[in-house]
């Protein structure tokens, strides 16, 4: 028989899920939105999370938590960094609601800022992209901090690419990681001299 304690931790889960998806298209949504979203009335919400600042705040806690969580599924500070960086993407586009949540708005971003707690991400991400540059796979030449904005910007658009159904989850993870690998992998051909003219 299953708990009462179990069916309210899953009803909780899938409040918060679809407060993810939804806030994150629609930042001025209703608590009944959000209760539409998730099949239970908007009562049902209430009872869970009294009112939409307390909703939001424990929102954030719950998509930090789920990024962190993807994170250490990555594994990305395993293996060669080509192979970690893919691993990466694929894991940020599976939790997209929750990235688009997160990075999407100013005001959630100043929010996270100001918490004790650090961005799960930031650390791991950092070293992931100075092993890539060490490892000859992403361009030395360009900081690591304007990667880690690509990066982040690729995964964004792939989010929403596939929040719009305009890509499929299943294979999203590879348009996003062709783009980054033409755009701030390491040039390992010199361009051609296009300044000389034909002499023919």
């Amino acid at each position: 028989m299953t708990s009462v304690t179990g069916v309210r931790g899953r009803t909780r889960r899938a409040i918060l899920a679809a407060a993810a998806s939804v806030l994150s298209r629609r930042r001025d949504a209703s608590l009944a939105d959000i209760a539409a979203a998730a099949d239970v009335g908007r009562s049902t919400v209430q009872r869970y999370f009294p009112d939409r600042d307390t909703l939001v705040s424990e929102v954030i806690a719950d998509c930090l938590r789920l990024l962190d969580e993807a994170l250490k599924d990555a594994r990305i500070e395993q293996g060669p960094a080509r192979d970690a960086l893919r691993r990466l993407v694929t894991a940020m586009l599976d939790v997209g609601d929750q990235v688009l949540f997160l990075y999407g708005d100013a005001r959630i971003r100043e929010v996270i800022a100001v918490q004790d707690e650090p961005d799960p991400a930031a650390e791991e991400v950092d070293r992931l992209i100075r092993r890539g540059q060490a490892e000859g796979i992403l361009d030395a030449e360009v900081s690591c901090d304007w990667i880690e904005h690509v990066l982040w910007a690729h995964v964004a658009a792939g989010c929403t690419a596939i929040s719009e159904g305009k890509l499929p989850r299943h294979g999203a993870s590879e348009w996003v990681i062709r783009t980054l690998e033409n755009g701030i992998g390491a040039r390992h051909a010199a361009p051609a001299d296009v300044s000389k003219g034909d002499d023919s």
